[in-house]
């Protein structure tokens, strides 16, 4: 009987022993689960963080091409601007379309001499038949102009936009397609 009563206690210690060693598993799992949740918290919270600035680096660097871009294309219509205006005012002297100045001018020379025929005539105005045969004739010159226009303004694009578009598509190597695998969602 010591015996067994031997064995019972040795037992009963051996029990306990796992009992408590099982114990101390359960709580070192339990602890190690809190840690990690803590840890993985502030893990989260750093890439977070890194993600907020390397979103906002990319937003900046995006904004200085869009501006960049912007001022290239702002020069490209100064220039394109140029060439038409440029265009545009050989024809029109083609043509014998007189520019602003010559008109003012004109119309100075006219209102002097328009003084001294009246002064010659006693005061009374004259009208002259070149004049009128000028009047009538001008729509035909308008009409002239405006297709002298048309064919500067289409040789002006050509020039400006069309050439230098074609030029840059030429020099641009073929874009080979490459996907990039997307990142999973986080949940």
């Amino acid at each position: 009987m010591a015996k067994k009563l031997k064995t019972l206690v040795v037992d009963n210690q051996l029990a306990t022993t796992i009992r408590d060693s099982a114990q101390q598993i359960w709580l070192a799992g339990l602890g190690a689960y809190g840690k990690a949740q803590e840890e993985g918290n502030k893990v989260f919270d750093a890439l977070v963080r890194e993600g907020e600035a390397i979103q906002a680096k990319t937003r900046k660097v995006a904004e200085d091409k869009v501006a960049e871009m912007a001022a290239k294309a702002t020069g490209t219509w100064d220039k394109l601007e140029q060439v038409f205006e440029n265009r545009v005012s050989k024809a029109l002297n083609s043509l014998g379309v007189p520019t602003k100045s010559d008109i003012e001018d004109l119309a100075a020379r006219v209102a002097v001499l328009t003084t001294e025929v009246e002064k010659l005539n006693g005061g009374t105005p004259i009208v002259v038949e070149k004049a009128v045969k000028a009047v009538k004739a001008a729509p035909k010159r308008v009409r002239k102009a405006a297709e002298a226009v048309a064919e500067a303004v289409t040789e002006a694009v050509e020039e400006a936009v069309v050439a230098p578009v074609q030029a840059a598509v030429a020099k641009k190597p073929a874009r080979r397609s490459t996907k990039a695998a997307k990142p999973a969602a986080a949940e």
